[in-house]
């Protein structure tokens, strides 16, 4: 038997265990490319529109570091690739990331792998299986992506080299996440550890991509982000670009295969550290179990809002002089002025600033479900714990993060777009257009818990009702789909803050609807057995 023994059957499991996951993530990327290249052509029709477009973001610093630079003025495809080229890689690299640690390190951690590897398995084979459909994956992604492109009306080639740079990104992460996972011991720590090196290319690249002609541009090319936007896609379409990528995932797909040939299995080259002999008083109580079980976690998305927030303060004051083209100024119009396009840009990414908090709170409550299929669970509520404070904890710490997380994107926003504009009102208007997306996050936690309280199987529905929403959001308006479609998603009724008037009475029922989720969900937990 060799070491790559059972690869084809390993990967054929892993592709059967994702076969709704794996189209749900790569049709919305797709979605994503295709809807937004439709919706800017008519915004940008003719060059002079074009390079009044690139103008604005190349001198804007906050927009360089979010989307990086537009290399050619004049394409219609650089210019409609502005928010794609970093975003789509980023989408395509958190995909890969979880794929990896989910055909890894999550089977080893849940004693999949042990089972597995008493029978005729390779030692090499989980790792083959687990890079085999990452690469297929991206190799998917790249392809399908160039089709979309190219059926939008951009050019095939540039087409071609962006949808490359995004799953040679892909690619390149998810060799990075290999290594990782040899070096850690648990699942969460080794996807924490990735999506923080994911973050480190991201701030990497914007430090250099914001940088003068005589400062550090060279940093842009330390992150494979960086390495994803010299593509220059419909800029030059830099194929060579896609060799560095090849090369350095060849690399780490090495250490990674030597990594595991040296340690045991279920266990981590970096040892665990030892814990005091004895709990503090800060342990006390199983929500504080949880709290420090997701503390490390909320962090890492703090830090991921504060960013998010100043980007979207540093962008405010730009936004009126973006929409340059005769569609764009008529819409301008519509709106109210400069003022008002400004108020529905800052009401559209409070929207999605949203959707992000509702899925830490998707993330933190399913951490109910790796305890439970950890085995952690039982031995737990065999002492005194009760049913109810066991599962409360990740609930009230998802509720809670959420309005953490929104209030912080509101408040440095505000501290941001206040500070540029001399008004020192916007702080609140920002805060409480934040604060108003809350009962959304809410409704998409509580699906999350009435899922895992109920059938504990389906509790991933929290991510694909997540996606579903985002969908009908995106590509409703472009689809002309019905009001009650639309109105299914909770994000289509919070008030659009800033710029428009408000009522409670949305909010009222939305969070009324998501108490009456969560409750129905913990009630269920308490009901049934606990499963493995």
């Amino acid at each position: 038997m060799t070491a790559l023994a059972g690869t084809g059957p390993l990967t054929r499991l892993a592709l059967r265990r994702d076969r709704i996951m794996l189209p749900v993530w790569v049709y919305l990327i797709v979605i994503m490319a295709a809807s937004t290249v439709s919706s800017t052509k008519g915004l940008y029709p003719d060059t002079a529109s074009r390079m009044r477009l690139a103008s604005s973001t190349n001198g804007t610093p906050a927009l360089v570091a979010l989307y990086g630079r537009v290399y050619d003025p004049t394409s219609l495809g650089a210019v409609s690739m502005l928010k794609l080229n970093v975003f789509g890689a980023v989408a395509a690299a958190a995909l890969s990331i979880v794929l990896v640690v989910r055909h890894t390190r999550a089977d080893e951690e849940s004693g999949r792998l042990e089972l597995v590897g008493a029978t005729a398995v390779g030692r090499r084979a989980p790792l083959t299986s687990a890079l085999s459909v990452m690469l297929t994956t991206n190799v998917l992604i790249a392809v399908l992506c160039a089709l979309a492109l190219t059926t939008a009306g951009l050019p095939a080639a540039g087409s071609a080299a962006a949808g490359l740079a995004w799953g040679g990104v892909g690619l390149a992460c998810g060799a990075i996440t290999a290594v990782v996972a040899q070096l850690t011991s648990h699942a969460r720590t080794a996807t924490g550890y990735s999506f923080a090196v994911l973050g480190a290319f991201f701030l990497v690249r914007a430090f250099g991509d914001t940088s003068g002609e005589d400062g550090p541009r060279w940093l842009s090319w330390l992150s494979p982000i960086g390495w994803g936007q010299q593509f220059r896609p419909y800029a030059g379409n830099r194929w060579w670009v896609l060799l560095v990528m090849v090369v350095f995932a060849a690399v780490m797909t090495v250490v990674a295969y030597a990594l595991v040939s040296r340690r045991d299995l279920g266990a981590g080259i970096l040892p665990d550290r030892e814990g005091p002999a004895t709990a503090s008083a800060r342990l006390t109580g199983a929500i504080a179990l949880w709290w420090r079980l997701q503390r490390g976690s909320l962090l890492g998305w703090a830090v991921a809002f504060a960013i998010l927030g100043a980007a979207l303060g540093g962008i405010a004051s730009n936004v009126g002089s973006m929409a340059d083209s005769k569609q764009a100024h008529d819409l301008i119009i519509k709106l109210g002025g400069e003022k008002g396009i400004t108020d529905a840009f800052l009401a559209t990414e409070m929207v999605f600033a949203s959707i992000f908090a509702a899925a830490f709170g998707v993330q933190a409550v399913g951490l109910l479900r790796a305890e439970e299929t950890g085995q952690r669970t039982e031995p737990v509520l065999a002492t005194a714990v009760s049913r109810w404070r066991w599962a409360a904890g990740p609930v009230l710490i998802a509720l809670l993060g959420s309005v953490g997380l929104l209030l912080l994107a509101g408040m440095v926003a505000g501290a941001v777009y206040a500070g540029q504009s001399g008004d020192s009102a916007q702080f609140g208007r920002l805060v409480g257009a934040s604060l108003v997306q809350i009962p959304a996050a809410w409704v998409v936690i509580g699906i999350m818990v009435l899922g895992y309280g109920l059938v504990p199987r389906f509790t991933a529905a929290g991510w694909a009702v997540l996606v579903a929403f985002l969908l009908i959001g995106e590509m409703g308006p472009l689809l002309k789909l019905p009001h009650w479609v639309m109105d299914v998603s909770p994000f289509a009724h919070t008030p659009k803050l800033p710029g428009t008037a408000w009522s409670a009475t949305p909010l009222v029922w939305t969070t009324a609807l998501a108490a009456v989720l969560i409750g129905a969900g913990l009630w269920a937990f308490r009901r049934r057995d606990i499963t493995s």
